[in-house]
């Protein structure tokens, strides 16, 4: 008799598929919440790129402070990264990804009683060790669903949380320290920190009871669709020779790997931490604006990362997927320098350079399931998110020190652009075999 699995296969045609149906229920159940609390994590790591708006001038903090500051996260979230996510291969998603949530939001929501640029760099630091391990585990959580022929749709909507969450958290971070500023004797940033991190702790205690650890465990699925899903994940295993732990850490292809991420990451933190300067450097003061205008290039890159993706699993091709949003993104960052004062011109071009910064990010992800699996999954993607990681430091930092040094912001946008064309470089050093799918 022929069963569901005997038919699977890594591309489904249509949507009446039987797999195709078995792997919509899947992401019915688990990208949305993986999404929200993605959403969760960004905007607690990034609100403080609106918090600066007022919280510099309250305080009285150069750019340099605020560069440190937003780059101190990364040093604690390298340090943690590998071995948080050990500890979440032993003892599984659903605990771990609770227990992060819960602790970075305490942490978050305790920003609001930072004074001093020790305090600052403290508590950014906390939060970068409460946070570690988490996008590692759901991207490793990911793939223990999902086969890698079906990875770029998959990473790319789960992903869209990134460009989402400043859609969302733009325009709501705007209107709270608009409308929240002096209320209670408190700043609109401190309200910004409370009202942003609270929910996140929320999130997180019900992800420990919705969330499943195995497939073999998930009572809202049949047997035989745990059957389908298991065997698609057993045959792509067979042909990966990267298990053990320690293969995760040692194997040079995924170091070549992670500095790749080292550099489109770059990217995405220049934009994560400075797209409200760069606005406001065209002439827009108001923070609601700001936040309004802010969302714009976000939402335009939700659509572009699903876009891409879906494109990305079509057509079975990785390295121009990775490779052209990232030199996209590039030419926009360069003309948005140019045109700073234009409004009319440097807003697109941050759109475009938003666009393809995420698109290269999401694309990213693909890469290393598709070489990784088992403990090396663990350990690898925690590597290469570890190494990139470092970039949030670094790359913050650096346009903090250049702004301060050359008082405008023209010269850290061409060092975001020259790091962009550097890693799509090196995506063509990776073989091109170990992206092919059958």
């Amino acid at each position: 008799m022929t069963t569901i699995a005997d038919r699977a296969r890594p591309l489904a045609g249509t949507l009446a598929d039987p797999e195709d149906i078995i792997y919509r229920k899947v992401m019915i159940r688990l990208i949305p919440f993986l999404f929200l609390c993605y959403v969760c994590s960004y905007l607690n790591r990034i609100n403080v790129s609106f918090a600066k708006l007022q919280m510099a001038q309250d305080l009285a903090w150069s750019d340099a402070v605020y560069g440190l500051g937003a780059g101190m996260f990364f040093i604690g979230y390298f340090a943690f990264e590998v071995p948080s996510n050990i500890i979440m291969y032993r003892v599984g998603a659903r605990r771990w990804i609770a227990r992060i949530m819960v602790t970075w939001g305490l942490i978050s929501a305790g920003m609001m009683f930072v004074n001093t640029p020790m305090q600052f760099y403290v508590m950014r630091f906390l939060l970068g060790v409460a946070e570690a391990g988490f996008f590692p585990a759901i991207l490793l959580y990911l793939s223990q669903w999902f086969p890698s022929s079906r990875a770029a749709k998959v990473t790319a909507l789960f992903m869209a949380a990134i460009p989402m969450s400043g859609v969302i958290g733009a325009p709501l971070s705007g209107w709270i320290m608009h409308s929240l500023s002096g209320v209670q004797n408190l700043a609109g940033w401190q309200w910004l920190f409370i009202l942003e991190g609270l929910p996140t702790i929320l999130v997180g205690m019900f992800a420990y009871f919705y969330l499943t650890d195995r497939i073999e465990d998930a009572r809202w699925l049949s047997n035989e669709e745990k059957r389908v899903l298991r065997h698609n994940i057993d045959r792509e295993s067979k042909g990966k020779h990267l298990h053990r732990l320690m293969d995760g850490l040692s194997d040079p292809k995924i170091w070549l790997l992670s500095f790749i991420y080292l550099f489109f990451t770059m990217g995405l933190y220049g934009v994560s931490f400075w797209l409200p300067t760069l606005i406001q450097a065209s002439g827009i003061q108001d923070s609601m604006h700001l936040g309004l205008l802010t969302a714009i290039p976000y939402g335009l890159a939700t659509v572009a990362m699903v876009l891409v993706g879906k494109s990305s699993d079509r057509f079975r091709e990785r390295r121009w997927h990775l490779a052209i949003p990232g030199v996209l993104a590039a030419v926009g960052f360069l003309i948005s320098a140019s045109f700073q004062s234009n409004l009319l011109i440097s807003l697109p071009a941050l759109c475009l350079a938003t666009m393809g910064v995420m698109t290269t990010i999401s694309m990213f992800w693909t890469l290393p399931p598709a070489i990784l699996t088992g403990a090396a999954a663990a350990t690898g993607i925690a590597l290469a998110n570890s190494i990139g990681s470092a970039s949030g430091f670094i790359s913050p930092f650096a346009m903090g020190m250049i702004n301060s040094a050359t008082e405008n912001t023209t010269s850290g946008i061409v060092m975001l652009s020259v790091v962009l064309v550097a890693g799509c470089c090196l995506v063509f050093l990776v073989p091109k075999r170990l992206l092919s799918y059958k």
